[in-house]
């Protein structure tokens, strides 16, 4: 038995998600699938991060188990006729048999796309959010850096999320413009549920003048959902990839902390 990694990237916009589930076809049934008919074996991947209906990503990973033959590397180009236009298997290499990426230290970068013009541009509707109203990108910058760090995030967590601990280590968080386009970057060790839609919905809201970017210190303090911004729409957030075994953390940070 051999244990395989994947790197995979997908455009979510058809699916109800990364994880299966009986309302709708999602990108990991699409995996099994795929890999159960290439190795003629039953496949069950298990992925790093699980990403809501219509989040994207271009660097998600999973695992699973085989006993099939075919060399590690010859997998992701295999499947490449097995699974549909929008899910791509961009690597594929044996890792250790006891090996998760969930389980292990790691770095998780999630981008969040706005396109700022008079008018929505139908070419981008599947991958970003539109928004017509002028944003202070200053303000969101602002308001962004007072999350760097570790926090309790309990207000940028969604209501009925099952976990021991909100708190959450956000190594870096930047706003940048490219043309007619504004990218949030967050990167971290770990995140609530739609905590990164939420950072998101809230920075907007202090780039539209609605909070004072120094607000968002006293929506942390607060550890309340109502304070922070509403939940951003799925289409503008993607999974950018994951770092494993960063450099700078102290061994077990991530799994201390998850």
């Amino acid at each position: 038995m051999r244990r395989i990694m994947l790197t995979v990237a997908y455009d979510g916009s058809a699916y109800h998600g990364w994880q299966i589930e009986p309302t709708g076809i999602t990108v990991e049934e699409c995996l099994n699938r795929a890999l159960s008919g290439l190795l003629k074996e039953e496949i069950r991947v298990s992925g790093a991060s699980r990403t809501d209906a219509g989040v994207h990503a271009r660097g998600n990973l999973c695992v699973f188990d085989t006993e099939a033959p075919i060399p590690p590397e010859k997998i992701a180009p295999a499947l490449l006729g097995r699974l549909p236009d929008d899910i791509v298997v961009r690597s594929s290499c044996e890792v250790p048999a006891d090996f998760h990426p969930r389980h292990c230290d790691s770095v998780k970068t999630y981008e969040y796309t706005i396109y700022r013009d008079r008018l929505p541009d139908p070419l981008v509707r599947r991958t970003s959010c539109f928004c017509y109203r002028p944003l202070n990108v200053e303000a969101m910058q602002e308001a962004g850096a007072c999350l760097i760090g570790e926090h309790d995030f309990q207000s940028f967590c969604a209501a009925g999320a099952q976990v021991r601990t909100t708190v959450r280590y956000i190594k870096s968080l930047t706003v940048r413009e490219e043309g007619k386009f504004l990218i949030i970057r967050v990167e971290g060790t770990g995140f609530l549920y739609n905590m990164v839609r939420i950072i998101a919905g809230t920075l907007m809201q202090a780039g539209l003048g609605q909070i004072s970017p120094s607000y968002v210190k006293t929506i942390l303090e607060k550890r309340d959902r109502s304070l922070a911004g509403p939940t951003a729409p799925p289409q503008g957030l993607c999974l950018a990839g994951i770092t494993l075994y960063p450099e700078g953390f102290p061994p077990g940070f991530y799994a201390e902390r998850r």
